[in-house]
């Protein structure tokens, strides 16, 4: 049997549609607004890890640690001498220990105001002729072997110096190296827990007789707080004082740069240029009011009239180019 839906029950069922699809279109509209919001599982194993922008940071310093010690030690041993960082890894304090030679010179490094500790390793194949120089040689390598207590001495004046350069490099971001004290094999592993994870640094060494690594390795936790004010002070534009501005601006008034007047940029047939002989007169198109150009450094710069002043010829300068107009100088 059918059944027949008067006027009111058709409107009705109608009101119930429209409502129905209203609130889907509102909840498609909330679903939209709020983003879906993706989570992940926390590794407690990555705390402490140094990411690829503090990497560039560290860089920067070691550049410049590598430098001044190229230049200082040279100096200090009279002789030719060479730093250059090798590589720069994350790695465990157990594995740093397991890679340092039998014989080797290991100091410790106080990092202050961090109240940490960091350890500095040299290859012992550059004692030699390092002690060699110090006494008067002309700084002979020798058989590896260990060091004598005086080799010693002069070998923590060695480290010294390295730790003054690794001091003048982090002072920007307030880290300061102090060299603690040479340190026997056996209390090597003791420094750090054995899980600490490292921030090593290895630079090649060299000397004209010699070639060897110099280690650093520092705990990168507490290098954290270092490194993002390393960021900061890297990514802050740097704002020369009134003294540095009024000696740069006393330097570059004896710079030299090449000048030039010539004629303004013009086409030539090159049937005329092809016909062209000594003696020739080459008619330009350019009307008889034209100035020439006064190139500075390959920009036009002034508009110019070629003079004589007794023996040398000149330009006399009439105005800016448009060029130079636009760029504001003076």
């Amino acid at each position: 049997m059918e059944k027949h839906l008067d006027q009111s029950e058709i409107d009705s069922m109608f009101a119930s549609s429209r409502e129905n699809t209203a609130k889907e279109e509102v909840a498609a509209l909330s679903e939209e607004a709020t983003p879906e919001r993706k989570h992940a599982a926390y590794n407690f194993n990555r705390a402490g890890q140094i990411n690829q922008e503090q990497m560039q940071a560290i860089s920067t310093v070691n550049d410049l640690f590598a430098r001044n010690l190229t230049h200082n030690m040279g100096a200090w041993l009279r002789t030719e001498f060479g730093t250059t960082l090798v590589s720069a890894e994350q790695l465990v304090y157990s594995e740093f220990t397991e890679r340092i030679p039998e014989l080797a010179y290991v100091c410790s490094v106080r990092l202050d105001p961090l109240d940490a500790l960091g350890v500095l390793q040299m290859d012992l194949a550059m004692a030699p002729p390092m002690v060699d120089l110090l006494l008067g040689g002309v700084g002979r390598s020798a058989p590896l072997r260990k060091s004598t207590d005086i080799e010693e001495d002069i070998l923590l004046s060695v480290m010294e110096i390295v730790v003054r350069e690794l001091k003048i490099a982090w002072q920007p971001v307030g880290l300061k190296f102090a060299l603690e004290r040479r340190e026997p094999e056996a209390e090597v592993s003791r420094l750090m827990p054995l899980s600490e994870k490292t921030l090593c640094m290895s630079f090649e060494i060299r000397m004209p007789e010699a070639q060897g690594t110099l280690n650093l390795c520092l705990p990168a936790v507490v290098l954290n707080t270092t490194l993002r004010r390393l960021i900061a002070e890297r990514d802050r534009p740097r704002r020369r004082t009134p003294e540095a501005r009024a000696r740069m601006a006393s330097l570059m008034e004896e710079a030299q740069f090449g000048a030039m007047l010539q004629f303004p940029t013009m086409h030539l047939n090159a049937r005329v240029l092809a016909d062209m002989a000594p003696g020739a007169v080459l008619r330009l198109p350019l009307p008889r009011q034209a100035m020439a150009e006064l190139r500075v450094g390959g920009l036009a710069i002034f508009h110019a009239q070629p003079v004589r002043s007794g023996e040398h010829r000149g330009a006399q300068v009439k105005g800016h180019t448009d060029d130079a107009q636009r760029q504001g100088m003076d």
